[in-house]
């Protein structure tokens, strides 16, 4: 009778060496807190999102269907060998349009463009807005005349959707529709970078995944690519907005950083004043053609805009009103007696942060790289409005059939080390205050769900006695 071998101590297979669990980071216990901001911010702002990425995504677009729809306006039939004298389209324009006073000119910027002899006061037209009277540099002809917002020139298809991605169409009160959105988009993007990268690299992928996962997958890929741009929007969204741009705005007086103008009065040094508007006639004086020539000789080239004096002590202000790039802001003031410039002011001169300020604005609204700069646009909207989609199928798929979206655990910000807790919470405070749409809805939401808690908690203990 045989019998098995023995194994021997030394023969046992040994068990595998414990492999040691990573050492979590410090920051680790931000991660729940920032996932529930992410997750609750992302619930309730994305609505607001939604619609200023909608809106937002068209006025990208209007400035190419602007050109289309006013081709006939904005361009004249046939390209002459000589443009007529500025004061001579002005008066042609007046002839056709006698109400109202010109408030400025903008000479043909190029060959095939007409120029605009802007009219205020006119019977109908919003005080707030103008009506530009186009006429060809040419022949004189009034090629028609539509009302005009703004210092890009935008006509009524434009406007209307400015006006709607900027306030619904509801005035002052609607700004906060478009602040409270811009104040948030930054919040949320940036969450979802830390909740993307804090997230092992096994879990980012999206190929050969499938349900909540793939969404997850799909929604922090885009987003992790968006995001740049993104914050970018939100941040130069804010620098004129109603409350925040108001904080930003006193900031940047207090550094002595504000954006300065020519000074419209006759001799001077330029002023921290804006440029006076005309409540007169455009001919004063020396007139629009010697204007034009004096601006001229100190190298202010197309495209410009001329605005007649205010009243008899004040100056003709020629300023350069081209956006895109190289930007031309450059501003001159010319005495209507002489025709002497009195005072000049350059781009190149201004304040470093006005100079941001002016460069951040103009590549939010899609106008200092032109169409480059409007697709751009167009395609960070997109990825915004698949990202709300997506964060919202997430939540359904969240619920697995039975709820709507279970909701993230209470308690995170428990876990989270005083030593950075308490910075966190101090940046945060004074975010809050410089960023009212931000701190006024978060010091809500961390009310009531402390309030939510206490009295589930209460339930809770009342229901095990």
């Amino acid at each position: 009778m045989s019998t098995a071998p023995s194994t021997t101590t030394d023969e046992a297979p040994k068990p595998a060496a414990a492999v040691p669990a990573p050492t979590p980071s410090r920051w680790a216990p931000l991660r729940p807190l920032v996932l529930r901001l992410h997750f609750y911010a992302g619930v309730f702002v994305a609505p607001f999102l939604l619609v200023a990425a909608v809106t937002g995504f068209l006025y990208a677009g209007a400035f190419q269907a602007e050109k289309l729809v006013y081709a006939h306006e904005m361009t004249v039939s046939k390209v002459g060998d000589t443009k007529l004298p500025i004061s001579e389209q002005v008066t042609a324009a007046r002839k056709a349009h006698p109400d109202g006073t010109v408030s400025a000119v903008r000479p043909s910027p190029e060959s095939d463009a007409t120029t605009r002899v802007l009219l205020s006061g006119v019977a109908g037209i919003d005080p707030d807005h103008s009506l530009a009277v186009f006429v060809d540099p040419y022949t004189g002809e009034v090629r028609g005349a539509l009302e005009q917002y703004g210092s890009t020139g935008a006509l009524p298809l434009r406007t209307w959707i400015d006006e709607f991605h900027r306030d619904l169409h509801l005035g002052d009160t609607g700004r906060l529709y478009s602040e409270f959105a811009a104040s948030w988009l930054w919040v949320i993007a940036g969450g979802g970078l830390v909740l993307w990268f804090s997230r092992r690299r096994a879990l980012r992928k999206v190929r050969g995944t499938s349900g909540r996962r793939r969404t997850l997958g799909l929604h922090g890929t885009v987003g992790v690519w968006a995001a740049a741009g993104f914050i970018f929007l939100s941040a130069t969204g804010l620098t004129w907005s109603t409350y925040a741009g108001a904080n930003i705005d006193e900031l940047r007086t207090s550094l002595g950083q504000s954006t300065p103008s020519v000074s419209a009065t006759a001799g001077g040094e330029h002023a921290g004043h804006g440029a006076a508007t005309a409540t007169g006639d455009a001919e004063h004086g020396v007139g629009l053609d010697t204007v034009l020539a004096a601006a001229r000789a100190k190298g202010l080239t197309d495209p410009v805009e001329i605005v007649p004096p205010a009243d008899e002590n004040s100056a003709y202000v020629v300023r350069q009103v081209q956006r895109s790039w190289p930007e031309k802001q450059d501003s001159v003031a010319v005495d209507p007696t002489s025709g002497e410039v009195t005072d000049e002011l350059r781009f190149a001169d201004h304040p470093l942060l006005a100079k941001l300020t002016r460069w951040g604005i103009d590549l939010h609204t899609g106008v200092l790289f032109g169409l480059v700069n409007q697709i751009a646009l167009m395609l960070l909207a997109g990825s915004l409005i698949l990202l709300i989609v997506w964060g919202y199928r997430m939540w359904w798929q969240r619920g697995r059939g039975s709820s709507f979206g279970r909701p993230i655990p209470r308690g995170a910000w428990q876990n989270v080390p005083p030593q950075i807790l308490v910075p966190c919470v101090a940046v945060i405070a004074v975010l809050g205050y410089f960023v009212p749409l931000l701190g006024i809805p978060l010091a809500a939401f961390i009310a009531a769900d402390i309030l939510l808690g206490e009295i589930a908690h209460r339930r809770g203990t009342g229901a095990s006695r």
